[in-house]
């Protein structure tokens, strides 16, 4: 499996930093998170390829080219023609003239680390001969939530910004009502539903480290409280918001007491 891990991490440090110098090119360091979803494609066929004949099963790479192909669809879509995200802008404004060479440590390869890390499930998947287990079905059932959540919140996300009337407005209605983050949500199935089916392939119990760094990520890092520190700020609703409707893990809506 080393053999695996290794062409996968070449397959990924390619990808980064030819992603890298098109950023150079273009002065937008933005398309790396155009570029995330579909390095996961990448680690999932090269470990079909590299895999021994009667440990190949189609189930995880075609899953996480379903998911990849849709979230930098989704990204690219949203992006294109936009300034440079705010956060890779006041990396740029920091390190100045440094910034091209400093891009390529602390986004590009930094996130193709993180990116092989998180797919080490999808990478150990391939130790043994695929066979459907009660793992397997849960783990596709789990998938197939983190999808619809993830699919669902971006297109009411998107429609609801596409509205100019909803300009400094809370987005309140459809999934996130029950919870303010529906597509980190569907991120954290996804990855957990992707460690069971990697598990009932034959992938060691250790491999958890996966989606536990995505969850973090999502939870504590670069999801949920680094944009809820900004949406507090632009949007006065969004405590409101806060009072009523659970962070993360979906449920009911909280009313607040009457005499507040």
């Amino acid at each position: 499996m080393s053999d695996i891990l290794l062409w996968n991490a070449g397959a990924v440090g390619i990808l980064m930093v030819t992603m890298w110098l098109i950023s150079i090119a273009r002065r937008d360091a933005s398309i790396v998170d155009i570029i995330w979803g579909m390095g996961f494609v990448v680690i999932a066929w090269v470990t079909w390829f590299r895999a021994p004949l009667e440990n190949r099963s189609l189930l995880l790479p075609v899953l996480m080219t379903i998911w990849g192909v849709r979230l930098s669809i989704h990204l690219g879509t949203r992006n294109i023609g936009k300034p440079e995200d705010f956060r890779y802008a006041a990396m740029r404004q920091k390190h100045g003239d440094r910034f091209w060479l400093v891009s390529l440590y602390t986004v590009f390869l930094l996130q193709g680390t993180i990116m092989w890390v998180v797919a080490l499930p999808v990478q150990m998947s391939a130790v043994a001969e695929p066979k459907t287990t009660w793992m397997t079905i849960l783990g596709c059932g789990l998938w197939l939530i983190g999808l619809f959540f993830e699919t669902v919140g971006d297109i009411q996300l998107t429609g609801f910004r596409a509205n100019p009337e909803n300009a400094g407005k809370v987005l309140n209605h459809g999934l996130w009502r029950f919870t303010r983050h529906p597509n980190y949500f569907g991120d954290f199935c996804v990855w957990w539903g992707v460690y069971l089916i990697g598990i009932s392939c034959g992938a060691p119990v250790w491999t958890m480290v996966g989606p536990a760094v995505m969850s973090i990520f999502l939870l504590r890092i670069s999801g949920v409280t680094l944009l809820e520190k900004t949406l507090v700020a632009k949007r006065p609703a969004y405590v409101e918001y806060v009072q009523e409707t659970n962070a993360f893990f979906p449920g009911p809506v909280r009313r607040r007491n009457s005499a507040e």
